[in-house]
């Protein structure tokens, strides 16, 4: 009853990780499999099976990750914490031991009520038909993920292999509609516009007002090279006499810069949620607000601006040897073919992208932005790839794909080419105050952490296709439509990297100062 539940509520993935309590839901999913009623993946590691299971849910369908009882279910934690700062429809279906197991030194039991952070929805043992579906379809309707926990005693395994009678339509059908709404506003004619992670229509309607736009890469629209006009302190003709936010900005100090210096800003959110880093939201609200009025020559000196810079960042590359993480992400974004998924991973990787990528409204970008920790993006991405009709790659750096390589072990490999930017390290801490000069006598050993790493003979171990790229040109090749799962490596130097960085903020600058 629970799978059928879930099945009738439009769940069409969910996520096995194998084990003996919660036997009794294995075979019911391996069922409802065989029957055509879902896909069924199976993994080896909670971990890598919970940020699966969030990649598959991230495009607002709910997927389930299931697991056994004990330490299994806290190693969803991980990507139950991401689901929940994002919103994602993540349903954890853990099995666990009865409750008068606990406290007693059974094995393999823990008190798993709320251990993941969330409300726990327990099924009570012998729960009838009525409970069961109308706990399932509580699940469903939940915004964000949920956690079900299920106590099972033996025997574990089927004495009856009927399914049961279902039309195939929620006990409980719920509405999960998302709306947006727009008011007239008083904010002023200068106003900029600033997106981060959010629902996709809201950050759609905020990109549609009409004032200049810069977005994180997960955000449609916005002005290329946005955030490196931020960092490098906007000139006075630039300046906005107000900031709009929309979603959770986290990607750059200018961003932050800007908040704590604008006397207006106007935070968009859900109740009670509204985006506020910097404690500077001078208004909040759940919709959007409307301009009353534009100020058309404040915007073209935006657009120019950005033009201006544009050209002076790709000449500036350009004379830089290939490859560096900026290489790779200004030519990987503009090498995709139309319709393309790409998921980018934390740390360098997605402030590359966000710095000197390609906005296009032809591809969609997603990225774990909620905690913006660097485990699980091989799993995500695999599990975006699953759900997208079209090319998918994965942006990520060495460490983020070591921190993962479990989720190589996929039973349904998809059109999905990996991307690893292999620097031998930590290359983010090389931009940050760690890096300076100064220690560099600790800095190899506690930050850059080289480790030397053949990504090669790991992949031939995952029976992953794996390729090594040496060139811009044979790196552009090699983004032509994907053909199952596979890795493209690139191997860059860190050395020179804070210096690079530099020189960007140095050329916008200077066109600031024309």
């Amino acid at each position: 009853m629970i799978v059928d539940e879930l099945v009738g509520n439009g769940v069409r993935h969910a996520v096995l990780c194998p084990g003996s309590r919660n036997a009794p839901l294995s075979f019911a999913l391996h069922q409802a499999e065989q029957k055509g009623l879902l896909t069924l993946h199976v993994r080896i590691d909670e971990r890598s099976a919970g940020f699966l299971a969030l990649g598959l849910a991230k495009t607002g369908t709910p997927a389930v990750v299931t697991c056994t009882s004990g330490t299994a279910v806290a190693n969803l934690h991980p990507a139950v914490i991401e689901a929940q700062l994002t919103g994602v429809p993540l349903i954890a279906l853990t099995a666990d031991r009865p409750v008068d197991l606990y406290r007693t030194g059974a094995s393999q039991t823990i008190n798993q009520y709320d251990v993941l952070g969330l409300p726990t929805l327990h099924l009570p043992e012998a729960a009838d038909e009525p409970t069961t579906r109308s706990l399932i379809c509580r699940a469903i309707a939940t915004p964000g993920p949920t956690h079900v926990n299920v106590p099972f005693r033996p025997p574990l395994t089927p004495d009856d292999s009927s399914w049961p009678s279902s039309d195939r339509t929620p006990w409980t059908a719920t509405d999960r509609t998302f709306t947006v709404e727009t008011r007239p506003s008083d904010l002023p004619p200068r106003t900029l516009v600033l997106l981060g992670d959010d629902h996709p229509d809201r950050l759609r309607g905020a990109s549609e007002l009409g004032w200049p736009v810069i977005a994180e890469p997960t955000a449609p629209g916005g002005l290329r090279h946005g955030s490196l006009l931020l960092n490098a302190g906007l000139p006075a003709h630039l300046q906005p006499d107000a900031v709009l936010v929309v979603g959770r900005v986290t990607l750059s100090r200018g961003q932050q810069a800007l908040l704590r210096q604008t006397k207006i800003v106007h935070a968009v959110g859900d109740q009670a949620k509204w985006p506020d880093v910097q404690f500077t939201a001078s208004r909040a609200s759940t919709w959007l607000p409307e301009p009353a009025e534009l100020d058309g020559e404040w915007a073209q000196a935006w657009q120019s601006t950005v033009k201006n810079v544009s050209v002076a960042v790709d000449e500036l590359l350009d004379a830089e040897p290939w490859p560096t993480g900026l290489h790779v992400a200004r030519d990987l974004t503009q090498a995709m073919p139309s319709g393309s998924l790409l998921f980018v991973g934390s740390s360098n990787p997605i402030r590359d992208v966000d710095h000197v990528g390609e906005r296009r409204p032809d591809i969609t970008v997603h990225a774990n932005r909620g905690a913006a920790g660097i485990d699980g993006s091989v799993s995500t991405a695999v599990g975006l790839a699953v759900t997208h009709q079209g090319p998918s790659y994965a942006l990520m750096g060495d460490l983020t794909f070591l921190h993962d390589i479990n989720g190589l072990l996929a039973d349904h490999r998809p059109d999905l080419t990996i991307v690893v930017l292999n620097d031998d390290g930590g290359g983010i801490f090389s931009l940050l105050e760690q890096g300076a000069p100064e220690y560099g006598g600790s800095f190899e050993r506690i930050f850059g952490t080289p480790h030397g790493t053949d990504l090669a003979a790991l992949c031939a171990g995952y029976r992953i296709p794996h390729s090594t790229m040496d060139g811009q040109e044979e790196f552009r090749s090699a983004l032509a439509r994907p053909e199952g799962l596979r890795v493209v490596e690139v191997q860059a130097k860190r050395h020179g990297l804070r210096t690079l960085h530099q020189s960007l903020k140095s050329t916008v600058s200077t066109i600031f100062a024309r």
